[in-house]
């Protein structure tokens, strides 16, 4: 096994042999000698065109021993009997050294009849003398002379190729098809077949309709393609290669296949594994000799894989020994290039030394860049060697400029225009390409044109205003934002003329055959050309579009010339695009399309005769890049190849259309910078990479390329160290092996194996499994041989032609796209003999899948070996994983159908394992190997399977892994088997998010489906879909599907500013895709003057706004919304009173506007009670300025106006403190300037006031204190304060709910803001509750209190006492009238004080100065008159009367006093008497004899009294406390409540009575004639004029 090529590496052309153990080499050795001889023995002509019939000389003989004589023919013909050329006729001894060279059927009769000649030369003498006399000199100079005539005839054809490339374009055709094959099982058969056609077909085989991977059989086909020759070789066939295969060659200008079928028979006895293989010779005995001579080729001193950079000048070269050496024999030694001969040109100078071949490559560029394969031809065979070659990019011109672009050929020519295409760069310059531009030199000239004046990023491109019959060359340049690159290498030659005008230049004359051909060409004679033909639209981009026809039958007079129209996709205009000159060819590019659009496309005829009929029109073709750029490719492995190389596998790009290949960049780990490793793209999905550093690491990408640009770079791959590859590539890259083989069924010949998956599947995923088997004879294992040669995907096989009762051991290998892993140990050892128990065998691949914490899913295999009976059950055991095997118990009674069960009620984060038996009517079998152990542990991220039924009705199931991978998968499952079918389900996948969508939901989809995350640990979820789901989710399907738009609001009207009306809705959810008709009594209203429509699509609100309303505008306003297959509508109806009220009111809104253009009242007029009972009649304003006034008016009279206001909004107010009836009115306000003026009204009379004193009686029952007891000397007073007292309160006092009639005992009233109840000598009688009723014109407030029992009580005795105090009050002595505090007289005046006595009995007076009593005399005379006056007179004061007077009234209730202080002023005397006196207030009075003219002194007092605290008989006076008892006390404890003493004095003011009698003095007395006045010195003082 260590000796075998991987099966990867054998299908890679370029291959390091380097790679190869001693043993693989020797048996390459073996195999190219047999290949060398096989193509020795099978050399066919290289011409092209050329029929050939071989006929073996055996054969020949075997037919007519005396062959008849054939006339030779001298004429070479092509496949269609057209004379191309002369054949010159070759003489040779030998049959098959003729036919090697010989390529006409009559030749080698010639041939065979001289050999057969020679055989009689020997019976007869005779005929030996007859026979040809050639010597071998001449026979080698003759078969020189062919050579070179052979040689000049095909660089004829060459160079006629070069020039005419058109003329060889030609659908493929099978010159050897392959035949069909009956092979005993076992051996191999190679099915092979020769194709031709250009452009080279491409050819794929197929077997039963089913295209043939090799990679994903490795090993068991081989595919080869080498010079048109193709062949499909199976190893060891078994049953399964017994099919029909066919192959496929395909090219730009059709299809074509061959069909061959294979039989594949057992062969009952041992197989001979020395049966022949097609690749060896007939006979096995190694090369066919010719003339008795063997060549052996050896190529040595070989060339080795190179490097290059543009503009470089490279040499390839081989040493070639050829044994035997003969001097004058050459080799046929020929060059490829990716198995494309090549030919001397002056790119390529090839030479022949006669021991070397050389290969000179002049001018490197990047299309250079190939693997190189030396071909050195013999009689015996070829050899041959390969090697790549790498071509670099030459330093840019421009730094940051992109690499060359390469390929640049010609892919379409006529007369009118060529499609130039090409291939990007795989250098960028690290900025993204912007485009490439074309140039074109016509041959001869050196002067270069641009064809294109802006870039065109699609690699393709039709260049126009050709010359017709001139050829050019072409180049293209790409740019980036850095700069221009270097110009590509120049094209081929192309000449501007149509396919057919070559044809008819192209070869030499043919001789005369008697036949005259009319040609298309010649036409008809005055006919208007008919319609054109089939035409298409054979490519389109977003810069051009190439249209194509066919000519019409009938040309007309001369040749036909065409018009193409256009016509924009919707309409029926056509507009001519070539107006000024017609098209020649049937082939036409056109420019100057705007992308996007859709364009149809039709084309005329015409010549002398006139214009024809256009032809039928295309399908409407939108303008834009049809071609993709591809997807990115797929995970990329790279595989330890040499010391500077690395093998890289990549996966394809996924549906990627016209793929040129792939760029492949590597990097050295950490350096962050990525170089190409092929500047050329490579078409296969795997490439070595050469050139790279040994010991280091390196990382790779890899990106796709076709026309339309370079896709996104794959994933990095790991990293992978450069050294040999001996003793292992990447860790891990390969699988790891598989375990647990088991058989699974047993019969005479053959045994069914199973085993588990590899712990570690490697760098991809497993694409198959291998198995071998050896015998094991006495305990002593074998050599092991090969179960399969085409790998299984599945984890179970048969493996056959066993020998009964032989013991065996199997071993499994698992491989992937990076190899074949190691084998697995060897399994147990197996007797092969037929199992016929009767009870099934163990079922077998068990999978555990949904695990959570307390269930999971368990799927199995039934047993391959059913038993005697059918298996019709299952039993499934469980056990904790370390629990003993006593403790194995089954999960279900009853045996289960399904290969699936939901196991539950596990215990969370135990550990589990399982086994399965299956059952038949024979009994239950075999276990099944138990599963791993499994812990019941929901892991975090866990995803459930969701339902979701989006707005198209479309029912799906979505699935999210977190925990994906970038190689994993999701896998879809309809009761736990993978869904292949996609007619009922269709899955999507994007990202880490997976939907599987139903196509047509119905009871077909009932089941359970569950989706598998590949590549994880167990990410797996399922979903029951039941008859009852299904039916809940048909009916939200159809509401999607028939959806209704939400609305939030159904369609209302409102008014606006200026009395507009708007009409609007507003709708839940709406996109912007949704559209809006506004119908008025089924009439569609559009945008206008009158109607202004408005949808926003972000809010969902519809609205429709009218400036105003008119009769017409009466009826019903509809709004219809559509969006996507959604519907909905909402009317309004606007008929009768309903339209009339709306209509009065957008018209007051349209005056109120109006109104509110100058100032205006934003609120009006109305009123506000404070909390202090005050009323505020107050109104806001708006749009004032300087110049505005406001004016208040009171029943149409001014009473306060406001100017000048430093506002522009804001309140007008005007207060009314204490409100009356008088304040009841009409109040307005007046707002006025330049701009206009607004009135605002407040009706203050009747109800209005009456409202509004409703409110202020309102605030004073609310202020109003809890109503109180207090006592009186005249009795109980009940009381009650508020903040204020308004007149027209109205209070009703109420005694045991019923209102009270007040009389002269029973009396309230009002003190101040005090409100009172009075009951003057109250009773017994009189106790009970009492309230006040406020009221407000409302409910009313209403305010209690109980004058019963102890509070009763005492208030009844407080009142006594009160009683008694006050009547000792009344009587007791007291100057009732005050005295002045000052009295100031002049001296000589005389003075009179009189003061007013009470008291009962008449009190006792007397009179003191200075504290001490004076008496009556003369001089002071004091009188006492009545009881009620008392009298104080000096008759003439003097300095000595000056001092403190005092009054002391006294009786038995109390004493009482009066002070005054007696100043005496220096002055002239008088002769009258002053005299003072007071009122019964104490006031001072001028007496009654003082002249009105003498009253003019000045007297000066207070109205203050100081008066010295009575002393009274009677008992003080105590505050009286009310006790009551307090309800939340359980002792019985009574409140007191202080009442206070309301018997209070009030100071009476002394009014004094100056009678100033004032001496009249002469003017000659000055200024010392003065008045006497009495002064009051003190700050407080009223001043009385006389």
């Amino acid at each position: 096994m260590s000796g075998s090529i991987p099966f990867y590496q054998k299908h890679h052309r370029h291959y390091d042999r380097g790679y190869r153990s001693k043993e693989s080499e020797s048996k390459m050795s073996l195999y190219q000698s047999s290949a060398r001889y096989a193509a020795g023995s099978s050399s066919t002509s290289r011409s092209r065109g050329l029929k050939v019939s071989s006929h073996s000389g055996l054969e020949e003989s075997r037919l007519s021993p005396i062959p008849k004589r054939a006339k030779p023919s001298y004429l070479a013909v092509d496949k269609e009997n057209q004379i191309i050329g002369y054949v010159v006729p070759i003489f040779r001894g030998s049959e098959e050294f003729a036919t090697g060279y010989s390529n006409t059927e009559e030749t080698r009769v010639r041939g065979t009849s001289a050999r057969m000649a020679r055989r009689d030369l020997f019976t007869s003498g005779l005929e030996m003398e007859r026979s040809e006399l050639i010597s071998r000199k001449e026979a080698m100079r003759e078969s020189a002379q062919r050579i070179s005539l052979s040689k000049t005839i095909h660089e004829h054809e060459e160079h006629f190729k070069r020039m005419n490339e058109d003329s060889l374009m030609h659908a493929p055709e099978f010159v050897i098809k392959p035949r069909s094959h009956t092979v005993w099982e076992k051996q191999c058969v190679r099915l092979h077949c020769t194709v031709s056609g250009w452009p080279d077909p491409r050819v794929v085989w197929y077997k039963n309709n089913v295209a043939i991977d090799p990679l994903a059989s490795p090993g068991k086909y081989k595919l080869e393609s080498r010079y048109s020759v193709h062949s499909l070789e199976i190893n060891r066939c078994d049953f399964d290669d017994t099919a029909q295969y066919r192959v496929s060659a395909m090219n730009s200008k059709g299809e074509l296949s061959a069909f061959a079928s294979v039989v594949v028979k057992r062969f009952k006895g041992e197989i001979d594994e020395s049966l022949p293989s097609p690749r060896r010779s007939l006979t096995g005995d190694g090369p066919v000799s010719e003339y008795g001579i063997t060549f052996q080729t050896h190529i040595v001193d070989k060339f080795g894989v190179s490097f290059g950079r543009e503009g470089e000048t490279m040499s390839l070269g081989c040493t070639v020994i050829i044994y035997p050496a003969l001097h004058r024999y050459q080799p046929e030694v020929q060059w490829y290039r990716d198995d494309v001969l090549l030919t001397p040109s002056k790119w390529h100078h090839m030479r022949w030394s006669g021991d070397r071949a050389t290969l000179t490559m002049t001018h490197l560029n990047k299309e250079d860049e190939g693997l190189y394969t030396l071909r050195v031809t013999t009689k015996s065979g070829y050899e041959t060697y390969s090697a790549y070659v790498f071509v670099r990019d030459a330093d840019a011109e421009v730094e940051g400029a992109p690499g060359a672009p390469l390929d640049v050929r010609c892919l379409d020519a006529n007369k009118d225009y060529i499609i130039v295409a090409w291939k990007q760069p795989a250098v960028d310059g690290g900025n993204s390409i912007l485009g490439y531009f074309v140039d074109r030199c016509e041959v001869g000239t050196t002067h270069w044109f641009q064809c294109n004046d802006t870039p065109v990023k699609f690699a393709r491109f039709p260049v126009t205003g050709l010359v017709e019959g001139r050829s050019y060359v072409f180049r293209v340049r790409a740019v980036n934002k850095s700069g221009m690159s270097r110009p590509s290498r120049v094209s081929e030659a192309v000449a501007a003329m149509d396919p057919a005008d070559r044809a008819r230049m192209r070869g030499t004359s043919a001789p005369w055959t008697g036949q005259i051909i009319v040609t298309e060409e010649e036409p008809a004679e005055s006919v208007v050309p008919g319609r054109p033909l089939e035409l298409q639209v054979t490519e389109a981009t977003k810069n051009y579009v190439v249209l194509s026809w066919k000519p019409p039958g009938e040309k007309g007079l001369e040749g036909v010339m065409y018009y193409v129209e256009k016509c924009v996709s919707g309409t029926d205009s056509w507009q001519r695009v070539n107006t000024e000159i017609p098209v020649k060819s049937p082939r036409f590019a056109l420019f100057d399309l705007a992308e996007g659009k859709s364009y149809s496309f039709r084309v005329r005829c015409c010549n002398s005769a006139g214009v024809g009929e256009p032809s039928d029109p295309t399908e409407a073709t939108t303008v834009g890049d049809k071609l993709d750029i591809p997807s990115a490719p797929g995970k990329v492995i790279p595989t330890r190849n040499t010391d500077t190389s690395v093998v890289v596998s990549w996966e394809a790009s996924r549906d990627a259309k016209e793929l040129v290949g792939y760029y492949i960049e590597a990097s050295v780990v950490d350096s962050h910078v990525w170089e190409p490793c092929n500047n050329k793209p490579v078409k296969g999905t795997r490439f070595i990479c050469h050139g790279l550093m040994t010991g280091e690491k390196y990382m790779f990408r890899v990106r796709a390329v076709n026309a339309a640009g370079l896709s996104q770079f794959s994933p990095e791959s790991e990293a992978v160290e450069v050294k040999a590859a001996i003793g292992g590539g990447i860790p891990h890259a390969s699988p790891t092996p598989p375990y647990g083989i088991t058989v699974l069924e047993c019969v005479r010949d053959s045994m069914v194996l199973a085993w588990k998956q590899p712990t570690f599947i490697g760098g991809a995923d497993i694409t198959g499994y291998f198995v071998d088997y050896r015998e094991v004879i006495d305990g002593v294992p074998g050599k092991w041989h090969e179960g399969n040669v085409k790998a299984i995907s599945e984890r179970a096989y048969r493996v056959s032609d066993l020998k009964e009762n032989k013991k065996y051991q199997f071993q499994v290998r698992a491989a992937n796209m990076a190899g074949v892993g190691i084998p697995s140990l060897p399994s147990n050892t197996f007797l092969c003999e037929e199992w016929t128990i009767a009870v099934p065998g163990p079922p077998h691949d068990l999978q555990i899948r949904e695990v959570r914490s307390d269930s999971l899913v368990l799927l199995w295999k039934p047993p391959v070996y059913q038993g005697r009976d059918p298996v019709n059950g299952f039993y499934i055991d469980i056990k904790e994983a370390d629990a003993p095997e006593e403790a194995w118990r089954g999960v279900n009674t009853k045996a289960t159908e399904k290969n699936f069960m939901t196991i539950k009620n596990l215990k969370e984060g135990e550990t589990y394992v399982f086994r399965v038996r299956a059952q038949n009517k024979a009994g239950v079998g075999k276990t099944s190997e138990v599963t791993e152990p499994v812990p019941a542990v929901t892991k975090p991220g866990t995803k459930e399977i969701s339902v979701d039924v989006d707005d198209n009705g479309i029912i799906s199931m979505n699935f999210e892994c977190c925990d994906m991978t970038a190689d994993s998968k999701f896998v879809w499952s309809k009761n736990y088997e993978e869904i292949t079918d996609t007619s009922r389900l269709t899955t999507e996948t994007h990202g880490n998010k997976s939907k599987a969508v139903f196509n047509a939901p119905g009871e077909e989809d009932i089941g359970i489906y569950s989706c598998l995350v590949t590549h994880t640990d167990g990410a797996s979820s399922s979903y029951t879909l039941s008859e009852e789901e299904l039916k809940r989710l048909l009916v939200i399907s159809h509401d999607h599907k028939f959806p209704i738009i939400p609305l939030k609001s159904e369609l209302a009207v409102e008014l606006m500013e200026k009395g507009r009306v708007r009409f609007w809705l507003q709708a839940e959810k709406i996109s912007t895709n949704g559209k809006v008709d506004y119908v008025f009594n089924d009439n569609a209203l559009s945008q206008g003057e009158k109607y202004k429509m408005n949808f926003d699509k972000n809010t969902g609100v519809i609205e429709m706004i009218m400036e105003c309303l008119t009769p017409a505008d009466e009826g019903t306003y509809t709004f219809q919304m559509q969006d996507g297959k959604a519907t909905n509508q909402s009317s309004l109806v606007l008929i009768g009173d309903v339209f009339k009220q709306l209509q009065k009111e957008s018209e007051f809104q349209r005056k109120e506007w109006v109104r509110k253009q100058g100032p205006h009242f934003i609120e009006y007029l109305g009123y506000e009670v404070t909390p202090e009972c005050c009323v505020v009649l107050k109104c806001k304003v708006g749009n004032m300025k300087k110049e505005t006034t406001a004016m208040w008016y009171k029943d149409g009279h001014q009473i306060k106006a406001d100017e000048h206001l430093g506002f522009a909004e804001g309140v007008l107010k005007l207060e009314i403190a204490q409100i009356s009836k008088k304040d009841a009115g009409v109040y307005e306000v007046i707002l006025k300037d330049d701009r206009g003026q607004d009135k605002s009204t407040l009706n203050l009379t009747d109800q209005g006031f009456k409202d509004l004193m409703n409110e202020v009686f309102s605030f004073i029952a609310n202020s109003s204190t809890p109503l109180k007891i207090t006592t009186t000397d005249e009795g109980i007073r009940l009381y009650t304060f508020v903040s204020y007292y308004n007149d027209l309160l109205q209070v009703t006092w109420h005694y045991k709910d019923s209102a009270i009639s007040f009389s002269d005992r029973l009396k309230s009233g009002v003190v101040g803001e005090q409100l009172w109840l009075q009951i003057t000598e109250p009773t017994e009688k009189d106790m009970g509750k009492y309230a006040i009723e406020f009221n407000d014109g409302k409910g009313g407030l209403r305010r209690t209190v109980d004058l019963c029992g102890q509070a009763f009580d005492d208030a009844f005795a407080e009142f006594q006492r009160l009683k008694a105090a006050a009547t000792a009050e009344r009587n007791r002595a007291r100057v009732a009238g005050g005295l002045p505090d000052v009295v100031t007289i002049q001296e000589g005046k005389a003075l009179n004080l009189t003061c007013n006595i009470s008291g009962n009995p008449v009190p006792e007076v007397t009179w003191l100065k200075n504290d001490r009593e004076i008496t009556s005399d003369e001089h002071c005379i004091l009188k006492f008159e009545s009881g009620k006056f008392a009298s104080f007179t000096i008759t003439a004061v003097n300095t000595s009367d000056s001092g403190k007077y005092s009054i002391l009234v006294k009786n038995k209730y109390g004493t009482e006093s009066g002070d005054f202080t007696l100043e005496i002023t220096e002055g002239t005397p008088d002769l009258g008497i002053t005299s003072y006196s007071t009122d019964a207030d104490g006031n001072v009075v001028f007496g009654p004899n003082t002249p009105k003219e003498k009253m003019k002194t000045t007297v000066t007092g207070t109205k203050m009294q100081k008066r010295k605290e009575s002393v009274t008989k009677t008992p003080p006076v105590e505050k009286v406390e009310d006790k009551k008892k307090s309800k939340g006390l359980k002792e019985g404890k009574k409140e007191e409540n202080v009442v206070d003493d309301v018997a209070a004095e009030q100071t009476k003011d002394v009014k004094v009575d100056l009678a100033d009698e004032l001496l009249t003095a002469d003017q000659s007395h000055g200024p010392e004639q003065t008045a006497d006045s009495v002064e009051e010195p003190e700050p407080k003082a009223e001043t009385v004029n006389e």
